[in-house]
């Protein structure tokens, strides 16, 4: 059917599909951290406290001084390429073009560049009626997954002309996601030039209130970690990374379960940290560094950081197979 002469030129209805992560300053400097963490610290679905009170607290004393620390830990991680989790998100993204011909697949970052606006609105030029947002966090968590699709929703209610959403749930017990996680450990094990005596999951913490809250986070981190145990076939600890401020968080804290395995006598460990789908500041610095140190220090004889799913074979993969499934009906069948 042949438009009218005075329609405006339109481009073919097409279906989008936007990777969306926590995000990263622009560059290893204090001023751009100092923009990035404003952005993230006034989240109220990350600092849970009421404004009038944490308001004070944010700008008079955290964004005047853990700037310059975080910058300093950036800049031991920093590629020539940039930050490590933009790198890796890019790469995601262009794999998953190659795999999923005729999606527009984009990435984009909950704080900091490209944003989740700027990316919508550029698939919305593209012709995007539908989009899949697929925030890629396998264990759901109100400051991550949550935050992800406000975002997204909020984007939505500033357009006049919105496209049809879906969000990619959480796969923390998902055998597409266990298996990948399998696969990739199991290669990255084999690796090695020594047996760990032991292999431990490290997730990121959240404060122990989000649990009493009702947050599923802290359950869904062991449930992945028990199936991800049976996948391998060996016993794995678990502990939670990244505390800050002064409130009681998720436990067992990594950093003392590591200073405890050297007490102990623990002299080979590993750590993957399967509740991060890209490798960034806290896997690089945090555990790969800064972990590395307390435990050598304390007595360990060898340590191995073992890479996030990033744009790994498995990775692809599982994200390939995830995201057709929740484009099932949008797309023809074969």
């Amino acid at each position: 059917m042949s438009r009218p002469a005075d329609h405006p030129e339109l481009p073919d209805s097409r279906i989008g599909v936007l990777l969306i992560n926590l995000g990263t300053p622009d560059a290893p400097e204090a001023r751009a951290v100092r923009r990035y963490l404003a952005e993230f610290l006034s989240d109220p679905r990350v600092i849970e406290i009421p404004k009038f009170a944490w308001k004070p607290i944010l700008h008079g004393l955290v964004l005047r001084t853990r700037p310059r620390r975080s910058a300093e830990a950036y800049n031991q991680i920093w590629t020539n390429e940039g930050s490590p989790l933009r790198v890796i998100a890019h790469r995601q993204a262009e794999a998953l073009r190659s795999r999923l011909p005729g999606i527009s697949v984009h990435y984009a970052m909950r704080y900091g560049h490209p944003g989740i606006a700027a990316a919508m609105e550029r698939m919305a030029d593209e012709g995007c009626t539908r989009i899949l947002a697929a925030p890629l966090y396998p264990q759901y968590c109100a400051a991550t997954t949550a935050t992800a699709n406000d975002a997204v929703f909020g984007v939505l209610a500033r357009m006049r002309w919105q496209p049809a959403i879906r969000t990619l749930p959480p796969y923390r017990d998902d055998p597409i996601y266990i298996d990948a996680l399998r696969e990739n450990l199991t290669r990255q094990l084999s690796a090695l030039d020594f047996e760990p005596d032991r292999l431990l999951l490290s997730f990121h913490g959240m404060p122990e209130r989000t649990r009493e809250l009702g947050d599923p986070y802290y359950c869904h981190c062991r449930k992945t970690a028990r199936l991800l145990g049976e996948a391998l076939g060996r016993d794995v600890d678990v502990s939670f990374q990244s505390r800050f401020g002064r409130a009681k968080w998720l436990g067992p804290a990594t950093d003392s379960t590591l200073s405890q395995y050297a007490r102990d006598g623990i002299r080979r460990v590993a750590v993957a940290t399967p509740g991060f789908s890209a490798d960034c500041l806290e896997t690089l610095e945090e555990l790969g560094i800064r972990g590395r140190n307390s435990f050598l220090h304390g007595g360990g004889e060898k340590f191995a950081l073992l890479d996030c799913l990033n744009d790994s074979p498995e990775s692809i993969a599982m994200l390939k197979r995830l995201i057709e499934r929740e484009l099932a009906g949008w797309q023809p069948r074969a």
